[in-house]
C-alpha cells in the first residue's frame, strides 16, 4: 500500500470515528433530555399527588359538612330550634321525662332491654311524656360514626311517626341488634336498614330507607348532639324530671331494673 493511500485511509477512519462520536453524543444528549423530562413529570406527579392528598385531608368529611350546614332538615314530629325538641306521648300528660341516650352506649342498651317496655307502657297510658335528647360522644372516643348515623336514622323513623321512632329505638338497643361498643356497626346504612325491617312501620319503607341512605337528617343529628353537649349531662343513660335526676334509690345512676325504675319514677311524679 502506498503512503498516500495509507494517509487517506487513516483520514477516512478518523472521519468515521468523529462521525460516530457525534452520533453517540447526540444519542446521549437525547437520552439525558428524556430522563430529565421524565424526572420532571414524576416530580410534578408527586407534587400533584401530595397536593391532592393534602386537599383531601383538609376537605371536610360528610359529618363535618353536616355540622357546617347553614340549613337543617328536621324530621316531622319535632319542634324548637332546628327541630331538636323531640317530645313523644300524650299531650295531656302533665309530666315530662327527659331521656338522654347515645345509640352506641352499652349501658343504654341494658337499660332499654330491661326498663324500655315499662317506659313505653307508661307513655302509652299517658303517665308522662318523653323528651328525647340524643348524644354521639362515643364516636369521639374511636373516630366512629355509628352514634351520629343511628341518630340520623332515628330522625328518619321519627319522620314516619313517633311510634315508629320508639319502636326503632327499642330495636336498635335490643339484644339481637345492639353491637358491642367496639364494633361500629351503626356506621353502616345497610345495617340500620336491616334493623328497621324488624319494625312494622319501617319494614320495606322506601322513604325511610332513602332518608337513611341520603343522610337527610345528618345535619339534624349533629344539632341534636350539640343540644346534649350543652345540657351539662355527663353520661348516658340519664333521666330527668322537673330538672332533677331520676336515679336508683341510694345511687346517682339511672335505675337499671323495673323495680328500681318504678320506685324512682313514682317518686319523681309526686315531686
Amino acid at each position: 500500500m502506498s503512503n498516500r493511500n495509507s494517509q487517506q485511509n487513516k483520514a477516512a477512519a478518523r472521519e468515521r470515528l468523529r462521525a460516530e462520536r457525534e452520533r453517540q453524543a447526540k444519542k446521549d444528549k437525547a437520552r439525558k433530555q428524556v430522563i430529565v423530562a421524565l424526572s420532571v413529570v414524576v416530580a410534578l406527579a408527586a407534587v400533584g399527588g401530595i397536593a391532592y392528598g393534602v386537599s383531601q385531608m383538609n376537605k371536610p368529611d360528610a359529618w363535618e359538612a353536616a355540622g357546617d350546614a347553614k340549613s337543617v332538615t328536621a324530621p316531622k314530629n319535632t319542634s324548637g330550634t332546628d327541630g331538636t325538641t323531640v317530645v313523644v306521648g300524650e299531650s295531656s300528660a302533665k309530666k315530662t321525662l327527659e331521656l338522654y341516650e347515645d345509640s352506641r352506649c352499652p349501658i343504654c342498651a341494658s337499660f332499654e332491654q330491661t326498663v324500655g317496655e315499662t317506659i313505653a307502657k307508661d307513655v302509652e297510658d299517658g303517665k308522662y311524656k318523653i323528651k328525647y335528647i340524643g348524644a354521639t360522644f362515643i364516636d369521639n372516643s374511636d373516630n366512629g360514626e355509628g352514634s351520629k348515623n343511628a341518630l340520623s336514622a332515628l330522625g328518619a323513623a321519627l319522620d314516619v311517626s313517633p311510634e315508629a321512632f320508639l319502636d326503632y329505638k327499642a330495636a336498635l338497643y335490643s339484644a339481637k341488634y345492639h353491637p358491642e361498643e367496639s364494633q361500629d356497626k351503626f356506621a353502616k346504612d345497610s345495617y340500620l336498614i336491616d334493623v328497621a325491617d324488624s319494625v312494622d312501620a319501617l319494614k320495606g319503607n322506601k322513604a325511610f330507607q332513602k332518608n337513611v341512605e341520603d343522610g337527610t337528617f345528618d345535619a339534624w343529628a349533629v344539632k341534636m348532639s350539640k343540644t346534649f353537649d350543652e345540657s351539662g349531662v355527663q353520661g348516658t343513660p340519664t333521666l330527668k324530671m322537673d330538672g332533677k335526676n331520676v336515679t336508683a334509690e341510694g345511687s346517682e345512676n339511672a335505675p337499671m331494673t323495673v323495680a328500681e325504675y318504678t320506685t324512682a319514677i313514682d317518686k319523681a311524679l309526686k315531686g
